[in-house]
């Protein structure tokens, strides 16, 4: 555990406010009492206690993005179930479904033909990506508006470190509803929110009360939401992880926290003390809204295994849009292309390519991934699970061509 609270201090204390508020307390404590670090005991206690709620964090999540987009543009969908994928007669795949949809069961990466039946009244809708796009620089330029410190998470949802912001506003929580009014204002949509000392209880906490809502966790109500979570809302803990964890009894936060560390690196190995820290609502993770990116990926299980290479080559498309979007207008192009394929029996499948140039548009990164699903997989002969996208070499000098300026 030591190097965790090393690694803590470190990313925690070069935080602007931290550094202010670490030399204020400092000034406090040093006539009491010198030590050979001008620090007193009970100084280093309150810091030790402080570090944790040090960032006001929060997480905006869009509410069933794509869908409530299809609805604001055309008003005679409000109300009715909306799946935008694409025909349940095709080979298409839900990429998101209104709330009306998902009462019936339908959910994003599922075949539409399925939807159609789950939900027969449903409207389907082929996704308009551009829309999409356009609609999230509006959001995050409302979020750049309050703080640098915004970390994109995909087009729907980011972290903002409201902590110092140039609002001047001290309240994280009235930030979060400026930016939901703006946001329904401005483009119509809802968005819920989440707001906590760090990232993990940010994230956990928007997803609480959707849609359109605001749930806040101050640092000393920390421990009291994190005492009995799920093991399945740990940051990383997917279908498998939660099964292990299950098996070993450790089903919620409270198990892990009562069995200590011993038993959890027993069922999970190396991630036991991640998990041991979130299960104590611990995460120094910093937003990062500008950092040198060494890979950029996407992906996601589908609701049931398939062998149906048509749907997957449409869903792997899809994915194609997401990352290239997550290529900021600064960032430099990727030199490769890697699919990533698990099948049904979990065993993973990755393939590269790097073409003669390198690529940013979705229509390139897509026909790469799609060719590397079909001719570099046993993609139609095993059943997958899941798939994604990612790329490499950012900023590596192009070979072959160079690429055309923008008009």
């Amino acid at each position: 555990m030591a190097p965790i609270v090393a690694e803590r201090r470190a990313v925690v204390d070069t935080h602007p406010s931290a550094c202010r508020s670490a030399r204020h307390g400092a000034q406090l404590a040093a006539p009491g009492r010198a030590g050979a670090s001008g620090v007193s005991i009970a100084l280093h206690a309150d810091l030790k206690r402080w570090r944790f709620a040090v960032r006001k964090i929060i997480h905006i999540d869009m509410d069933a993005f794509y869908a409530s987009v299809e609805v604001r543009d055309d008003p005679r969908l409000a109300g009715r179930p909306v799946v935008v994928g694409g025909s349940p007669q095709s080979r298409a795949v839900v990429c998101s479904a209104s709330y009306e949809a998902r009462r019936f069961g339908v959910r994003s990466a599922m075949s539409c033909a399925r939807a159609a039946r789950l939900c027969p009244s449903a409207v389907f809708l082929p996704p308009r990506f551009s829309a999409y796009v356009a609609a999230s620089r509006q959001i995050r330029a409302i979020f750049l508006s309050c703080t640098p410190l915004v970390e994109p998470l995909s087009l729907d949802e980011a972290y903002l470190d409201v902590t110092d912001n140039l609002l001047g506003e001290p309240s994280a929580t009235r930030i979060a509803q400026l930016c939901k009014a703006r946001i329904r204002d401005e483009l119509r949509l809802t968005a819920s929110a989440g707001v906590g000392p760090n990232k993990f209880i940010a994230k956990v906490a928007s997803d609480l009360r959707k849609p359109d809502g605001l749930v806040v966790v101050p640092p000393d109500k920390v421990a009291a939401f994190v005492e009995r979570l799920d093991v399945e809302k740990l940051w990383g803990v997917g279908p498998k992880t939660a099964k292990r964890l299950r098996d070993r009894g450790f089903a919620t936060t409270a198990d892990i926290r009562a069995a200590g560390l011993a038993p959890l690196e027993a069922a999970v190995g190396s991630f036991a003390p991640w998990l041991y820290e979130l299960a104590h609502g611990r995460d120094d993770r910093a937003v990062q809204p500008h950092h040198e990116r060494k890979s950029l990926g996407s992906e996601t299980t589908l609701a049931e295994d398939t062998l149906d290479v048509p749907l997957l080559a449409r869903l792997v498309a899809q994915l194609a849009w997401e990352v290239a979007d997550g290529l900021d207008r600064s960032d430099a192009p990727a030199r490769t292309v890697t699919l990533k394929v698990k099948y049904g029996d979990f065993k993973l499948c990755t393939r590269s390519r790097t073409p003669p140039h390198p690529v940013r548009e979705a229509r390139e990164i897509a026909e790469i991934a799609v060719d590397l699903l079909q001719t570099a997989t046993e993609a139609g002969r095993r059943p997958v699970r899941l798939v994604g996208i990612s790329l490499h070499g950012f900023g590596e000098k192009a070979q072959g061509r160079q690429l055309p300026l923008p008009w």
